[in-house]
């Protein structure tokens, strides 16, 4: 018996309705950038104009940027509509995805959604959430049509080395699935950061935007890069959901992505000092489980109190939001956004670290 669908993200939901405080931590991107930052002319931008499966000069600078073909290119509103538009072009219902855990939400939610069966594989907190891709191997079955990582990894910005990325290419080419990398995060490693995974093989498709690392969620400027006769079918599914994208944006989104190194320069300018903070935090705070951050705007700790009762405590009395981990499949743990103004950063750390002071108490007089 088949059941029904649901059809909605309890994490959107979420973000969308109590983040609202003072100090919200529950971002995981940059601030926004300015719109006066860009170098736009906007007397000159048109309402619409010729963008029928893709508008070609900002195809042609998202396949520059990533060092692919042109025909590889599918550009979508942002990540998420990318992600999507890549898994509805691969899973039938009844197909096995294989999802890391802890994950993302919205990419179980969306393959959940396509009616895919959904079985997780675990990226090893002891081990700094590694991929064991021996683990991985015990989980593929004929029925596997897609494996889907993160790289950074969301929610830990993890970095998952080539020879892993291969190796779980290889597992899927055995088995006729494809690999889906989801890397909005991976540019945050700048001058470090590693190609990108669809250069490793037909096998991988590879999503992200201008959204995380440079502070442009306004202008949902997302892709998908794929083969090209995938990507085609990603332009002709999407003639049912989206049909173009607003022209407008894709306009500015051409000036952003000729402006990006100065606009990474902005970006790794506030990270470096927001993870300076964060990383004084960590040490202030010996009682969270959680590395130093050595690249990406969350940290991802464990605490030694039941999760929900601090988030309830931290917005009530501090005025404070952070994620809860249940979102990820990690109920042990929260996720703190540093991506915002530094003076707000600064001054909402201090409350997480006050309220985890005050936290044994509270407990306390609740038993």
């Amino acid at each position: 018996m088949q059941t029904a669908r649901t059809m909605r993200s309890a994490y959107m939901e979420w973000v969308k309705t109590n983040t609202k405080v003072a100090y919200s931590l529950a971002i995981s991107g940059i601030k926004n950038y300015p719109l006066s930052g860009l170098p736009v002319d906007f007397q000159s931008l048109t309402l619409s104009g010729p963008g029928a499966y893709g508008y070609r000069p900002l195809v042609e600078a998202i396949a520059q940027k990533c060092g692919v073909h042109e025909d590889c290119v599918v550009t979508a509103q942002g990540t998420s509509m990318a992600n999507y538009l890549a898994m509805a072009a691969l899973i039938e219902p009844g197909d096995e995805v294989l999802m890391e855990h802890p994950s993302y939400p919205l990419l179980w939610e969306a393959a959940e959604y396509l009616g895919a069966q959904i079985r997780f594989f675990e990226r090893d907190a002891a081990a700094n959430f590694a991929i064991d891709p021996e683990n991985l191997k015990k989980l593929i079955t004929p029925r596997t049509r897609l494996i889907v990582l993160t790289n950074l990894h969301n929610p830990s910005c993890a970095l998952i080395d080539e020879t892993t990325l291969r190796a779980v290419g290889e597992l899927a080419k055995s088995a006729g699935a494809r690999v889906l990398v989801d890397e909005v995060y991976l540019d945050l490693l700048w001058e470090s950061a590693p190609a990108t995974a669809l250069l490793l093989g037909p096998e991988f498709l590879v999503t992200s935007s201008l959204t995380k690392v440079y502070g442009l969620s306004g202008l949902r400027c997302g892709w998908v890069l794929a083969e090209a006769q995938l990507a085609q079918k990603m332009y002709r599914l999407n003639d049912l959901f989206g049909v173009n994208n607003p022209y407008v944006t894709d306009q500015i989104s051409c000036a952003a992505l000729a402006h990006l190194k100065q606009i990474a320069q902005w970006s790794r300018a506030l990270l470096d000092k927001n993870r300076a903070l964060a990383n004084e935090f960590l040490a202030a705070t010996p009682e969270l489980d959680c590395e130093p951050l050595k690249a990406g705007t969350v940290l991802f700790p464990r605490l030694p109190f039941p999760v929900e009762g601090f988030c309830t405590f931290l917005r009530e009395r501090y005025d404070t939001v952070v994620t809860p981990g249940h979102f990820f499949g990690a109920p042990e743990r929260v996720r703190i956004g540093i991506g915002g103004e530094t003076a707000l950063l600064a001054e909402g750390l201090a409350r997480v670290h006050d309220a985890l002071n005050e936290m044994p108490e509270q407990m306390a007089n609740l038993s």
